[in-house]
C-alpha cells in the first residue's frame, strides 16, 4: 500500500532536485526522505532517483512514473476539498509576501477587508522588495512582479500586462520643465531603484514598435519601491513605476505622466506559491480579491 507521505515526497524531490531541500520543506530529517523514496521504490520495484554524491535525478522510470504520482495527489486535494464544510475552508494563518509599494498603497485594503470577511482567518504579511523564495521563506503565496519561468512553483497571473510608466509630480514639472524628447530625459533627474545592490539606472521605452534604452542621471537612489513612490510625490525627480503603483496618484493629479506616447517595459503581477496543495479555498479566494482590485486599473492605462 503506497503511503501519501511518501508519495508526496517523491514529488517534491524530484521538483527541488535534493532530498535535503524536500525535507527542510517537509520539516523532517533528510534520511526520512531517504527512507520514503527506498520504501516506493520497493514497492513499485523500479528506481526512481539516479543518486550521487552530487547530483539527484530521476531515473527514466522515475520520469514516466512522475505525472501520475503527481496525478494521483491532485485527485486527492481535490476530493479533499470537496468534501470540507464551507465554514472551514477560510481559517487558520495565511502567509504573504508582497512588494513593499504595492502592498502598502495599493493591496492593504484588500487584505483588510478580506480579513474582516473571513474573521477566522489570520494574516501573516511580509512587505519586502526582495524576491521571496516561496520554498525557504515562511511564506504560503507571494506577490511579485516579473515574467515568472520558473516552472518549480505554481503561478497565477494577477495583471498581466501592468507596464512601467514615467511620472512626476506637478510641482516638479513646474520647477524643472516637462521633458519632450529622450534626450530631455536624459538631463533631467531620475528617481533610481537599487535591488540586490544592483542599480536600476538604464530605463527602456518603446514607441512604435522601437525599443530604446536610456542612461538616466540620479541624486537620490533607494532600495524601496515605496520610498521611490514617496520621492516622487514629493517633487524630488522622474521615477519608473509600476502602473498599479502609481495609477490612483495619476487618477487624483498627485503625479504626472512623463513622455506619455513612450510605453514602458511590461511588469506583469503574478501570485506564486510552492505548489498545487498550498491552493486552499483561503488562497484561492485571495486571489480572486487582488485580481478584482487590479483589473479595472489595468483597463484605465494610458494606451
Amino acid at each position: 500500500m503506497l503511503r501519501l507521505e511518501d508519495l508526496t515526497l517523491f514529488v517534491r524531490a524530484a521538483a527541488l532536485g535534493s532530498f535535503s531541500v524536500a525535507a527542510r520543506e517537509a520539516g523532517f530529517a533528510p534520511a526520512q526522505v531517504s527512507a520514503a523514496i527506498k520504501r516506493l521504490e520497493t514497492q513499485l520495484n523500479i528506481r526512481l532517483f539516479a543518486r550521487s554524491t552530487r547530483s539527484l535525478r530521476l531515473t527514466p522510470e522515475g520520469e514516466t512514473w512522475l505525472p501520475y504520482a503527481t496525478q494521483m495527489l491532485e485527485t486527492l486535494q481535490a476530493g479533499l476539498q470537496k468534501i470540507q464544510a464551507p465554514e472551514d475552508e477560510v481559517r487558520g494563518t495565511l502567509q504573504i509576501a508582497v512588494p513593499s509599494d504595492l502592498g502598502r498603497n495599493l493591496l492593504l485594503s484588500v487584505f483588510q477587508d478580506f480579513r474582516r470577511r473571513h474573521p477566522a482567518l489570520r494574516l501573516r504579511i511580509l512587505f519586502s522588495d526582495n524576491l521571496t523564495d516561496v520554498f525557504k521563506d515562511p511564506v504560503d503565496v507571494a506577490f511579485r512582479y516579473g515574467v515568472i519561468d520558473d516552472a518549480s512553483f505554481i503561478s497565477l497571473p494577477v495583471a498581466a500586462e501592468n507596464r512601467r510608466v514615467l511620472v512626476a509630480s506637478p510641482e516638479w514639472i513646474s520647477r524643472n520643465g516637462e521633458p519632450k524628447t529622450l534626450e530631455d530625459l536624459q538631463q533631467k533627474n531620475a528617481l533610481t531603484y537599487l535591488l540586490r545592490g544592483r542599480l536600476y539606472d538604464r530605463w527602456t521605452l518603446f514607441r512604435d514598435g522601437q525599443r530604446h534604452e536610456v542612461q538616466v542621471n540620479s541624486s537620490i537612489m533607494s532600495d524601496d519601491a515605496e520610498v521611490i513612490h514617496r520621492l516622487a510625490l514629493a517633487g524630488e525627480g522622474i521615477a519608473n513605476k509600476s502602473w498599479l503603483d502609481v495609477c490612483e496618484d495619476v487618477a487624483e493629479g498627485r503625479l504626472r505622466l512623463i513622455l506619455p506616447d513612450y510605453q514602458g517595459d511590461v511588469v506583469p503581477l503574478n501570485m506564486i506559491c510552492p505548489h498545487r496543495k498550498q491552493l486552499s479555498a483561503g488562497v484561492r479566494l485571495l486571489y480572486d480579491a487582488v485580481r478584482e482590485k487590479c483589473a479595472p486599473l489595468i483597463q484605465k492605462y494610458p494606451v
